[in-house]
């Protein structure tokens, strides 16, 4: 059995960790998987041996929240879960803002100890003390919280060391200013603004983290708009509307022109076009008959029809598509943040090596400095050790790196997006909507007959105009975009599945598929070659005969964009390999396949099985991003490594994306993906100096060079240290400013 808990408490990887350890050593659990962006756990047990209830005290013992995650289908518990959301993100933001602006004059008077005399009167440390107070025990309150819950579980996180940072230079700088005596000064130097500016650096990142993790049901919220709200049901032959949650297998359904289909069925009576572009990703719409499928949220065009329901609630394909997608954000593994699992290791050394200073100093120093000593050395400790650097390596790099990719177009929507991507080796593309414009557009106008180009088409445009077929507007728009005059017609009459049939200029013109023409009977044996060869290359033919003779054939397309081939070449020549997958026909799907330069195609799947087919190239070991603009996309997309969206398709398709293409060119992929080799190198090259810093400056402030060369580290310089190593972080991400996109150089990545 399957069971989804929701997990409150958790802030990093070390966290991510512990629920996961405590659930897989709960007994009957199979396999335990937690995911820190949607703060879910997804378990395996076997029912006989545990339950829910179990499970959530087993993650309780582990110093966190659990509860049954209530069901997709409930739209209530989605919009209670959004409120909460918003509201621990605005009550960070309020923390930021009130942190940045009580830390900041004592930052002023830090910088200016010395230096500028009206800042050193006395009673300045009070002040100090009075503005950085409420930044600790407000604002960083939820770090030591934080901490301590880690600390009673025996393990160590980012709290873990923002706290110890944070509450030593805070403590003896508090001692400082009340018993300044003990430091053999009347004004002894404090360190207030290493424990208001940290608390306030940290929290933006987590203020961007919980606005980023707000965001993940919006997939799901997008996709449940799309569900009708009522029905018009037969019953004792009248018409009713009643509610869609009333509506149950076996009753019969009216749809209308225009109408939303509200459930899955079988068609009885009656015929029409039927769009399905948001379960098969195919612009062109899908002639429905008795006997054919019909499916939930799909939209009906032209005709009229009845359906005998078969699937209601949450066993209609919109809502199979609704459970694929957060079935595929839940069962993404979170990608740990190094700065995150070093630190469970960092943590305690460095409060082994401050104890074992102050130890050794408070044993050694002279008796009547000793403890001053021994307290200045701890503090320096601590202070050079604090997090500072280390926790601005990764956000930093990934802060511009994303801003340097909105602006090209790329919107990353997070840093696990981001690190994910420069691993990817495999892209998997979506055909109608991404590869080609997802808009039928008239291709071809061959005449069989007298009439010219022109006149055919002309004619063709009169009889079309009435129609409400996606192939008729094509051919419409194209005629309007010649200039060309396009006559009333009368006596307008929609062949369902077949055609139309119209007089244009006292014309008797008919226009339609082969079968059309076989049944009327129009002879067109000369067009079936010009017929087979406009099928092979992806485009839709339409015979349009005059007065019972043929006229000519006009040829309808959803054409390949421009930049389509260039941007497929592109991501071939970094090495990646590219595969076509498309709920299109295999003809048309292979011949717009050779027209980009795509040898790999996937044809004629639905949306599960774009899922079913990411799944099993990840299950080969391959890092797969998928490219796609559809609702049809959405549970390939979540399911991918990576999902990136083309911007110009459905809301859904972009909110279930991890990377969306504000501009609707394939070559941002590979934009997307040399930022993200680029952006991780940086965190990289941030994360090595960081830890330089540390393991040079810790010894340096525990003085185990005071033997041989007399050095000490005081407080003041470990607090210069500590931010110059921030700067030379910042300084190596801002370099990220200078990325320029292959797509513009040329270069592979």
């Amino acid at each position: 059995m399957k069971a989804e808990l929701a997990i409150t408490g958790m802030s990093c990887a070390a966290c991510v960790d512990r629920v996961e350890v405590s659930l897989a050593r709960a007994p009957g659990v199979h396999s335990a998987g937690v995911n820190l962006a949607t703060d879910r756990a997804t378990v395996e047990f076997d029912p006989a041996a545990t339950d829910i209830d179990a499970l959530i005290k087993a993650v309780e013992s582990a110093g966190y929240g659990a509860r049954n995650a209530e069901s997709l289908w409930s739209e209530a518990a989605r919009a209670a879960e959004s409120r909460a959301r918003q509201t621990e993100y605005e009550e960070l933001k309020r923390k930021f803002w009130i942190a940045a602006v009580l830390s900041f004059p004592v930052l002023v008077i830090a910088m200016a100890h010395g230096r500028i005399r009206a800042l050193d009167f006395q009673g300045v440390n009070w002040v100090q003390l009075m503005l950085t107070t409420p930044v600790v025990f407000y604002c960083g309150a939820q770090f030591y919280r934080g901490a301590w819950a880690a600390f009673k579980h025996r393990a160590a996180n980012m709290n873990t060391l923002v706290a110890l940072g944070t509450g030593a230079a805070y403590v003896y700088s508090v001692v400082a200013t009340i018993w300044p005596a003990a430091f053999g000064t009347h004004m002894p130097t404090v360190y207030f603004e290493a424990a208001g500016v940290i608390i306030a650096l940290v929290l933006v990142g987590r203020m961007l983290e919980a606005l980023a993790r707000g965001r993940t049901s919006e997939a799901i919220k997008e996709l449940m708009k799309l569900q009708a709200k009522s029905a018009r049901i037969i019953r004792d032959g009248r018409e009713i509307e009643i509610d869609i949650d009333a509506v149950v297998p076996g009753d019969v359904i009216q749809v209308r022109p225009g109408e939303r289909i509200p459930v899955d069925g079988v068609v009885t009576e009656g015929s029409s076009a039927v769009n399905e572009s948001m379960l098969t990703g195919e612009s062109l719409p899908v002639e429905k008959t008795t006997g054919d499928e019909v499916f939930g949220a799909t939209m009906n065009a032209s005709g009229a029809f009845r359906f005998r329901v078969t699937k209601v609630g949450r066993d209609t394909a919109l809502q199979q598509i609704v459970r694929m997608v957060e079935e595929a954000q839940g069962s993404k593994a979170p990608i740990a943040r190094l700065a995150d699992v070093i630190s469970g290791i960092f943590t305690p050394v460095v409060l082994c090596i401050a104890i074992a200073t102050f130890a050794a100093w408070f044993v050694l120093a002279p008796t009547e400095v000793r403890f001053t000593m021994a307290l200045v050395n701890f503090v320096s400790v601590l202070i050079i050790a604090c997090p500072c650097a280390l926790g601005l390596a990764t956000p930093t790099a990934i802060m511009v790196g994303t801003g340097r990719g909105a602006e090209e177009g790329v919107l990353i929507k997070g840093g696990e997006s981001l690190e994910m991507a420069h691993r990817v080796d495999t892209v998997v593309l979506d055909k109608t909507g991404t590869i080609t414009s997802g808009r039928a557009e008239l291709t071809d106008v061959i005449p069989l007959g007298d009439l010219s180009e022109s006149e055919l088409l002309s004619i063709v445009a009169s009889a079309e105009r009435q129609s409400e077929h996606s192939l008729a507007a094509a051919i419409v728009r194209a005629a309007e975009a010649r200039g060309l005059e396009i006559p009333p017609a009368l006596d307008f009459r929609a062949l369902s599945g077949q055609g139309v049939e119209a007089k244009v200029a006292g014309r008797f013109v008919l226009i339609g598929n082969s079968r059309l023409m076989t049944e009327e009977p129009v002879e067109f044996k000369q067009a079936e070659p010009i017929l087979q060869s406009l099928a092979a290359d992806g485009k839709t033919p339409i015979l349009a005969a005059v007065n019972g003779r043929i006229a000519g054939i006009i040829a309808v397309a959803d054409r390949v964009k421009p930049e389509s081939r260039q941007a497929i070449a592109m991501l071939k020549r970094t090495g990646l390999d590219v595969i076509m997958v498309t709920g299109d026909n295999r003809r048309t799907a292979e011949a717009i396949a050779r027209q980009v330069g795509i040898e790999h195609v996937i044809a004629e799947v639905l949306p599960g099985e774009k899922a079913e087919e990411i799944q099993r190239l990840r299950a080969q070991g391959k890092v797969v991003a998928m490219v796609g603009d559809g609702i049809n996309d959405a549970p390939a997309l979540a399911q991918a490594d990576i999902g990136i969206a083309i911007d110009t398709g459905s809301d859904i398709a972009i909110e279930a994306a991890d990377i969306t293409l504000l501009r609707g060119d394939l070559r941002g992929v590979a934009t997307a993906i040399a930022l993200s080799n680029a952006t991780i190198r940086t965190v990289k090259q941030n994360l090595f100096w960081a830890f330089v810093y540390n393991v040079i400056g810790i010894p340096l402030a525990a003085g185990v060079f005071y033997p041989l060369t007399g050095w000490l580290l005081s407080p003041v310089i470990a607090s210069a240290a500590m931010s110059l190593s921030s700067v030379s972080v910042l300084t190596n991400s801002l370099r990220l400013r200078g990325f320029r996109p292959p797509a513009l150089t040329g270069a592979a990545a």
